[in-house]
């Protein structure tokens, strides 16, 4: 860390070819006519560089602080990034306070009690890079379309060690979205961990193409500290690729005989409510808790691939579930709603379009 640095500054020198002392006029020889004009031409000279002398030196002043103050905001210390702490990528909050946190763009109720939130994208999209807070997703998967695999993978530190402490949040330690770039084939996933910080999962790709991979997770910190981070990668499931094209924008679909709707319009950079309610056969669908939670929405952000994992409201709003959701910039998102009836988890599908 560089130090401070000073900064010396000496007032000019005004260059005068009368005498030191020269505060007093000069006296000629010669009539006293002629040596009181000499004394009046001499007043104003004298005066002018009198003048000229102390603009100098509040000048040199002045000039001292500015190149002082410039000099200290290039020279401020700033900490080094580590597991737990504010880092460039991204935003930390929480810890000390016992967990409360302000979240950031897109994550509504998505609480880590104890931890520290890191985000990913400046804009609140996470999942965009595959190093953040000093954590590193490690894949070592190979997807063939249609054929039984496994996914896996490691979290490692910033030594390179493979990471073994989480925490469990919403009742998982560990969470993992599949999704083809052409964001179909959405899958949530819950894989398993080895004693070596080895997380695996079984997958089959149903189609080939480039994947991108979520791991949603709260890593514990040699310290004590909750991290919670979400990181990406890609993977490619081998056959040819034909992508999809995104189906039109709608407030409501349909998945298993279940009607699922929302009503809401999210804006950039404001949280808004978007109230979800499942309907059946009979009316109002008897919602059960999923992952400690009525139902998970994660969005994601054609293009990109930004990630949004928002968690709803503890209390339900009679039969809707509310979740706050601050759409982090114009475009179109893909957003996937988890919920729970008899048992069996069901996906309902929505495009969005910001404006």
């Amino acid at each position: 860390m560089p130090e401070s640095s000073s900064v010396t500054s000496g007032t000019g020198v005004v260059p005068d070819d009368s005498e030191a002392g020269s505060d007093a006029p000069a006296t000629r020889s010669g009539d006293g006519a002629g040596g009181s004009a000499g004394a009046a031409a001499a007043g104003p000279a004298v005066v002018d560089r009198e003048t000229l002398r102390l603009a100098l030196v509040v000048g040199g002043l002045v000039l001292a602080v500015l190149l002082g103050f410039g000099l200290g905001r290039m020279n401020a210390p700033a900490g080094p990034a580590r597991p737990g702490s504010a880092t460039a990528g991204g935003v930390a909050t929480g810890g000390a306070d016992g967990g409360a946190h302000a979240h950031s763009p897109g994550t509504g109720a998505h609480t880590h009690d104890g931890a520290t939130v890191t985000q990913g994208g400046g804009d609140g999209a996470t999942g965009l890079s595959i190093t953040s807070a000093g954590y590193t997703l490690v894949p070592s998967t190979e997807l063939v379309a249609g054929r039984a695999g496994e996914l896996r993978f490691q979290i490692r530190d910033d030594q390179r060690r493979a990471v073994t402490r989480f925490a469990v949040v919403h009742d998982k330690p560990m969470h993992v979205i599949m999704v083809r770039r052409d964001l179909s084939g959405y899958r949530h996933l819950h894989p398993t961990m080895a004693a070596d910080g080895t997380w695996s999962v079984p997958i089959t790709a149903p189609e080939a193409g480039p994947w991108r991979m979520y791991a949603d997770f709260t890593a514990v910190a040699d310290d004590g500290r909750q991290v919670a981070v979400v990181l990406g990668a890609d993977l490619t499931a081998s056959g040819a690729y034909r992508p999809r094209p995104l189906p039109a924008a709608a407030t409501s679909a349909t998945v298993d005989g279940f009607t699922v709707g929302y009503a809401g319009t999210p804006e950039v950079g404001k949280s808004v409510p978007l109230r979800f309610r499942a309907t059946g056969a009979d009316g109002a669908a008897a919602l059960e808790p999923y992952l400690g939670a009525y139902g998970h929405l994660v969005a994601l952000r054609e293009g990109d691939l930004g990630y949004l994992h928002v968690h709803p409201e503890p209390v339900r709003d009679g039969d809707d579930v509310t979740f706050w959701l601050t759409a982090p910039g114009p475009g179109s998102y893909r957003m996937f709603l988890d919920f729970q009836v008899g048992g069996v988890v069901r996906t309902a599908e929505f495009t969005l379009t910001v404006a």
